[in-house]
């Protein structure tokens, strides 16, 4: 149509009995897919599933011996076929008819869904350079759905120094006093019920998208169990952030190497768990030297960047007195993570040990095991303990001696 090469068509797009079953299935929520949309989505495709498609697109320019300007595309490093940029789909939509053209821009701006949703985005273009001349990239989580029918999870690297953190436990595992959970059962109901918060309720006017939570509390507490936990009651990856990484001596790194943290979590169903998060957001100095309003700067990007992400950032620290108060005051919820007391030190050790080392006895070590005022986390320790010097001698079994033993081997780690 476009070089008038005798075709009878002067129109590209279909009646309106196309189906986008397969389509839909790829998207993480339901959308009535226009003619313009599924161009694209297909054109972002076609590179990874059928490539040879666009070698037309390859054709020179006779005239100036050059390819055309119109068609966009770009080479990549290894791949040897024809990589669709915005100029590709504006040429595939709207070919020489300005008004569409602008029409296709504005289907990559970040209010439309394939941006909100991280489905497909234009990269790479130069400063000053066409909008339409970025790259057109679908998400990694469109094509991990394609080739592994699985949850995009992206590997440990420099650029996202972050590990995914999971558990075998369940909700009910955890052993928490009632205002904990009260807690962490608020912050599950803002993950259920965001939408009708913030767009039904039309409280976007007033709250911010996204929502940011500081668990305190002694070590050994609970306080990674319970991020981990909260990510898998509503199916949400958990990222445990690799401080040491991000933490840099150099001026501007920090902002930078935590920049594209979020940048790379932004609209994807992620948790962020930044543990030891003093480490990060300590309290800020006074600024007696050029370092001192560096380092106060550099708290200050920290607090607007948390403050302006739109997903789930949880933090942890041992101390509360270490966190700057800017901090504390633009977080949704602050959760104590208190030592257990007595009861509760029961709960996890019957929770804990093997039934088949607890004899008659059983209730008599519980109450032994929970006068010692330990942490959840010291009671694995122990119990790892045990249950190697249990498998090391043949003749050992569990009892008072080797439980007191163990707890004092324990908690005298470090003196």
């Amino acid at each position: 149509m476009y070089f008038k090469d005798a075709s009878e068509e002067n129109d590209i797009v279909p009646e309106p009995a196309y189906d986008d079953v397969w389509l839909k299935s790829l998207l993480p929520t339901e959308h009535r897919i226009s003619f313009e949309e599924r161009i694209i989505l297909l054109l972002a495709l076609i590179p990874h599933l059928c490539p040879q498609l666009l070698d037309i697109f390859f054709s020179n320019n006779k005239l100036i011996d050059r390819p055309y300007t119109e068609f966009g595309g770009y080479r990549g490093l290894s791949h040897g076929g024809f990589l669709p940029t915005g100029e590709t789909a504006a040429f595939l939509i709207a070919g020489n008819d300005v008004e569409k053209r602008m029409q296709v821009v504005g289907l990559f701006n970040n209010r439309h869904w394939f941006y909100t949703e991280n489905i497909i985005r234009l990269e790479g273009k130069s400063d000053g350079e066409p909008p339409l001349s970025g790259k057109l990239k679908i998400s990694e989580e469109i094509l991990s759905k394609i080739y592994y029918n699985s949850q995009y999870e992206p590997d440990y690297s420099v650029d996202f120094p972050a590990k995914i953190i999971t558990t075998a436990l369940e909700w009910d595992d955890m052993v928490l006093n009632y205002n904990t959970m009260n807690g962490l059962e608020e912050i599950c109901t803002w993950l259920t019920h965001n939408k009708t918060i913030i767009e039904t309720w039309k409280l976007s006017r007033f709250l911010k998208a996204g929502y940011r939570s500081l668990f305190y509390g002694p070590s050994g507490t609970g306080k990674t169990l319970a991020a981990t936990l909260i990510g898998k009651r509503n199916g949400m990856s958990v990222y445990r952030i690799d401080l040491s990484m991000i933490v840099s001596k150099y001026i501007g790194e920090t902002e930078k190497n935590l920049g594209k943290i979020f940048d790379m979590a932004e609209n994807r169903n992620w948790i962020l768990f930044f543990d030891e998060a003093d480490a990060l957001f300590a309290k800020r100095t006074a600024t007696n030297t050029s370092n001192d309003r560096y380092a106060n700067q550099e708290v200050a990007f920290l607090l607007q960047r948390i403050e302006d992400f739109s997903g789930t950032i949880l933090l942890a620290t041992n101390l509360l007195s270490n966190i700057d108060d800017a901090f504390l005051r633009r977080f949704q919820s602050v959760i104590y993570f208190p030592m257990p007391d007595k009861e509760m030190r029961k709960s996890l050790w019957q929770m804990m040990l093997p039934q088949e080392w607890l004899k008659k006895s059983t209730s008599d070590i519980l109450n032994i095991a929970a006068d010692y005022p330990i942490s959840g986390g010291v009671i694995t320790n122990v119990i790892r303990h045990c249950a190697l010097n249990i498998l090391s001698n043949d003749t050992m079994q569990f009892n008072e001696k080797l439980l007191l033993d163990s707890i004092e081997i324990e908690t005298n780690k470090g003196k």
